[in-house]
């Protein structure tokens, strides 16, 4: 999977250059990110592709020290759901 990484997303892009999954995270502060929305396009949908969106960015967050909080309600769900990544969730 060649996600791409931007300063407050993380995404995939189809052959044509179309976005068809991501997660966008916009700074609240210094250290902290607000996961504010997840999207998965209708072809890509039942394939865990939300899942290995917020998963590469929870391994983000752990690589540069930073926390997330969660507006999305998928995120807020997937967080409660992964204890191992507790240590960047609030």
């Amino acid at each position: 999977m060649d996600f791409k990484h931007e300063s407050d997303r993380i995404y995939l892009e189809d052959k044509d250059g179309k976005c068809v999954a991501e997660v966008t995270f916009p700074k609240v502060s210094e250290n902290k990110v607000n996961v504010n929305h997840t999207y998965v396009d209708k072809t890509l949908r039942g394939q865990g592709m939300a899942d290995k969106l917020l998963t590469a960015l929870a391994k983000d967050l752990k690589k540069t020290n930073k926390k997330a909080v969660a507006t999305c309600s998928y995120a807020i769900d997937w967080f409660e759901k992964h204890p191992e990544y507790k240590d960047v969730y609030k």
